[in-house]
């Protein structure tokens, strides 16, 4: 199993340390430590996660609650909040965010670690529910939901267009086979002759939107889902 990726996003550098080191005790893996909301929703962006520990308290422009809420509308990721601070009304507008659970600073090594497994026990029941639904694993972090011809990566759907989805539901279906480009072309425009430009733009696209290793192109033959 990959260690599980955990980004830290702390504004008090040495508690940042602090969590830093408990975690590599602990045998995980440590993306970055984002000091502010704008670094934090640029790592959740950019980089694969799996669980953030989010101090609720930042300082500048936004604090961790409102980046949680900004960072679930984008990606489905566990949030553990951090806090020196337990009063109802934080913890009230913090539970709107859903997070997985909180720690009340200073936490001990060992709190740390129960509440990250509880975390990888939620993940771990996600994906068993998608394996048990419609829900068709393809790729990485990517599924497919063959009743509606959605793809999503985790929780978060990604938005394609009629031809993308099109182009989508033949790469499933021949799994791990190439598919020429040719018979690409006669799958989505059956009526019309188009060139190889279009095919060539309509992978550009569905690229653009994914991972860029999610398809294999075979230069002068098609492509296929690796």
């Amino acid at each position: 199993m990959d260690k599980i990726k955990i980004l830290i996003v702390e504004d008090e550098s040495i508690v940042a340390l602090d969590i830093n080191r408990s975690l590599k005790l602990l045998g995980f893996d440590i993306v970055a430590n984002a000091k502010n909301y704008e670094q934090a929703l640029d790592y959740v962006a950019n980089k694969p996660i799996d669980i953030i520990l989010m101090d609720i308290n930042l300082k500048n422009s936004q604090d961790g609650i409102q980046a949680a809420i900004d960072i679930k509308n984008r990606r489905d990721i566990p949030i553990i909040f951090l806090t020196a601070y337990s009063d109802d009304a934080t913890i009230d507008r913090a539970l709107e965010c859903d997070p997985i659970g909180f720690l009340v600073k200073p936490f001990k090594k060992e709190e740390l670690n129960s509440t990250i497994k509880i975390a990888i026990k939620k993940m771990t029941n996600t994906k068993v529910e998608k394996v048990n639904s419609n829900m068709q694993h393809i790729y990485d972090r990517y599924y497919y939901e063959s009743s509606t011809s959605m793809l999503y990566y985790d929780d978060l759907p990604i938005k394609l267009s009629k031809t993308e989805k099109s182009f989508l539901t033949l790469l499933v279906e021949h799994k791990g086979r190439i598919v020429t480009f040719e018979y690409i072309e006669n799958y989505i425009w059956p009526d019309k002759a188009v060139s190889n430009s279009t095919t060539r733009s309509l992978i550009h696209r569905f690229r653009c939107k994914t991972d860029p290793n999610f398809i294999q192109t075979i230069t002068g033959c098609g492509c296929r889902l690796v």
